[in-house]
């Protein structure tokens, strides 16, 4: 897959788990598990990666003439965020001179679901070492306070209130 995603700059694919039997460090496994996910933010190009994996997967089968099987354990299309809720986010942290840019992301967020029946977006702040979704995380205190200030003046704007 590494070299799909590297040919494919918006394809993410992750190896979150990996489990052997037996799990001895000197006998040759019998069997393995893993899960493999994939993201992409364009649906076609998702199939793609889908439809890589299972190639390679194939090739496996046939070349080291194991028995490989699958399951899809969950397929959500990508979602693209409300376009005019984004801007308002973006104009949100103009007006407050605080740095941004945007990000696709491929979690299964809240917002992903909520995006299917009413406009959402999502506000990121930065974590140590980009570290997210993992017992690692952190965040300083200024970039959640920050983060907030972006929020609170979005929800000012798109209600149209105003501070003397």
């Amino acid at each position: 897959m590494r070299n799909h995603t590297d040919n494919n700059a918006d394809t993410l694919a992750t190896v979150g788990s990996i489990q052997f039997e037996p799990n001895a460090i000197n006998v040759i496994p019998r069997s393995a598990e893993l899960t493999v996910d994939l993201r992409n933010p364009d649906n076609a190009k998702l199939g793609i990666a889908e439809q890589a994996l299972v190639e390679h997967l194939n090739i496996l089968r046939q070349k080291e003439g194991v028995t490989i099987e699958t399951e899809v354990l969950a397929r959500f299309d990508p979602v693209i965020f409300d376009e005019d809720l984004v801007h308002s986010i973006e104009q949100a942290a103009n007006a407050l001179n605080i740095p941004h840019r945007r990000m696709t992301s491929g979690a299964g967020h809240d917002a992903q679901m909520i995006a299917r029946i009413a406009p959402a977006a999502m506000i990121f702040v930065p974590s140590k070492d980009g570290i997210s979704h993992n017992p690692k995380e952190f965040t300083e205190t200024y970039d959640l306070i920050q983060g907030a200030k972006v929020l609170l003046a979005t929800v000012e704007s798109l209600l149209n209130i105003t501070h003397p």
